[in-house]
């Protein structure tokens, strides 16, 4: 996994330190990350997997909610770690370098669900299908996947805001695939019960948020 590249926030490295703001300003994310941390609804007991989880935003809004469960953030962008470690810090809390994997998590640790925000529309069109499988197989019975990001940006003036904002930062090659339906459709699986539950127009497209639920054979 050590080969694999990524993009980092706002497209490039030397942005980072300014992610924090144009999201917040940018993309409504007070509205639509706290749309997500009510979906996820953290419980006691549950152990919550952020993937991509970058400055640790969610994270920080999900531990406020619930000290009782245990969380973890993945990112492979070690700066965006650091500035989540600073944010948030707590025995509760465990923060991960490095790409989705089995071996990547701790022996015995297996999430009862599974969230992403913001990533899949960096990820080139093979690893996104490569990701949400990866996510399904971690995923305990009765689990959960919840993801926001950009999704099919259905009207025009949607998709001219994503043009000239995420797609000029992120480049058009992978960010396109979100733009046409892709997160509707590879999230979308048998033994999961999977529906698109919000949509937020923003300044940068529309983002929308999906629940997937790992039904119990």
């Amino acid at each position: 996994m050590a080969t694999e590249t990524y993009t980092p926030p706002l497209g490039y490295k030397i942005l980072t330190p300014l992610y924090d703001l144009a999201i917040r300003y940018l993309t409504r994310e007070n509205t639509w990350r706290s749309a997500l941390a009510k979906q996820i609804n953290p419980v006691p007991g549950d152990r919550i997997l952020d993937v991509g989880c970058g400055t640790g935003s969610l994270l920080a809004i999900l531990a406020e909610h619930c000290p009782e469960a245990d969380f973890m953030g993945l990112d492979p962008d070690i700066e965006a770690l650091e500035r989540a470690s600073k944010k948030i810090n707590g025995p509760n809390i465990r923060f991960i370098p490095g790409f989705l994997s089995k071996e990547a998590l701790p022996q015995g640790w297996q999430p009862t669900k599974i969230t992403s925000s913001l990533m899949f529309h960096q990820v080139p069109l093979l690893k996104k299908s490569e990701i949400v499988d990866i996510m399904r197989s971690l995923l305990m019975p009765g689990g959960e996947l919840h993801i926001a990001d950009y999704a099919m940006q259905k009207s025009p003036l949607m998709r001219s805001a994503f043009r000239m904002t995420v797609q000029q930062l992120d480049g058009v090659e992978d960010t396109k695939h979100n733009a046409e339906g892709i997160l509707e459709r590879i999230l979308v699986a048998p033994g999961y019960l999977t529906e698109k539950t919000l949509s937020f127009p923003t300044a940068t497209g529309s983002i929308s948020l999906f629940k997937a639920k790992f039904l119990a054979s």
